[in-house]
């Protein structure tokens, strides 16, 4: 009798023992409502990683956690990335994405940036990837090339828009899915768009770049590329403003003086003829489809309106804006805007 009460103790000490474990492998690990994510680095290890996850974890599931990872070898299989830890997940579920490198998808979104290191260091906060690196491959020559840009050319690979990309992506590898989206992008409908204007698929986007600048006016935008097309066509210089600002690397600039118009660059278009070498910013996808579906009209001249609407008027002869431009002028100093 006492023999068979020990056995029934152990017994059910045992069951309490898997029940225990079950409840550490099987339980929610984490103590938030909503997911959070930890981020392992190159240099990370199995310790340094449980450290990292300790802020969200229940007592018991972190537990369920260790275990997990030493039956499964964690220590030799530490792989970087971005791991959600999700409500309902638990810390078997847990230990097996780390382990295996499930990682979870960066939502990164490519912005309207005047410069590739404004782009570089705006990408930086969401990769592992720091901006040093990045805005180092998108100035390597070389690493262009093989993507079919130049450093002058290469805002042209980014179009902004939200892409799904691991963490630990590395810059060639960005450069690689940009490439892609681009490619993807420039259908044989729309390479026809782009000869019809007599441009590139690059100076699409160069001269879109312009178009952005000049204008948030979506409904404007065909407009004002129709007219950069006029001009182009006739052999004119562009003078568009936005360029100056880029060739100075003055974005602040309100007021475009006569001093200004002088910077020595070749993305200044009021001192050389056509397209600068590559875009003022990455556009917008409308205003590279503005470019595309440019209006046609005979307009060679446009000035700001002078009640600060953000649109412009548009003129077909040179005294028509001489006109627009004095009031525009005239509204400015009003404003005391320098």
């Amino acid at each position: 009798m006492k023999k068979s009460k020990q056995r029934l103790l152990v017994i059910l000490s045992l069951l309490l023992s898997a029940l225990i474990v079950a409840y550490w492998f099987f339980a929610s690990f984490s103590t938030r409502h909503e997911s959070t994510y930890v981020y392992v680095d190159s240099d990370d290890t199995a310790d340094s990683v449980y450290a990292k996850l300790e802020a969200t974890a229940q007592p018991h599931t972190m537990a369920g956690v260790k275990l997990s990872g030493m039956v499964l070898g964690y220590g030799k299989h530490v792989r970087p990335g971005r791991y959600e830890v999700s409500p309902s997940i638990s810390s078997l579920q847990l230990m097996r994405h780390l382990r295996n490198g499930r990682q979870t998808p960066v939502r990164l979104v490519i912005p309207i940036v005047h410069t590739m290191p404004a782009l570089a260091e705006r990408l930086s906060h969401l990769l592992q990837a720091d901006s040093a690196s990045l805005a180092a491959a998108f100035t390597d020559s070389t690493l262009l090339a093989a993507h079919g840009a130049t450093v002058a050319t290469a805002p042209c690979l980014f179009l902004p828009n939200t892409y799904e990309v691991y963490w630990t992506i590395s810059p060639e590898q960005l450069l690689n899915r940009m490439q892609r989206e681009r490619d993807a992008y420039w259908t044989a409908e729309r390479k026809q768009l782009a000869q019809k204007a007599g441009l590139t698929p690059d100076e699409v986007v160069t001269l879109a770049s312009i178009v952005e600048q000049e204008t948030a006016n979506n409904a404007e935008r065909p407009k004002v590329a129709g007219m950069y097309l006029n001009r182009l066509r006739k052999g004119m210089k562009l003078q568009a403003d936005p360029t100056v600002k880029f060739a100075l690397q003055n974005f602040a600039l309100r007021r475009i003086m006569h001093q200004h118009l002088t910077a020595n660059s070749p993305y200044n278009t009021y001192r050389n003829e056509g397209l600068p070498p590559g875009p003022i910013c990455i556009p917008s996808l409308a205003s590279i489809e503005a470019v595309l579906h440019f209006t046609t009209h005979p307009y060679i001249y446009m000035c700001a309106k002078e009640d600060f609407s953000g649109t412009h008027n548009f003129a077909a002869t040179y005294a028509e804006h001489l006109q627009n431009a004095k009031k525009y002028s005239e509204a400015l100093n009003k404003r005391g805007i320098k």
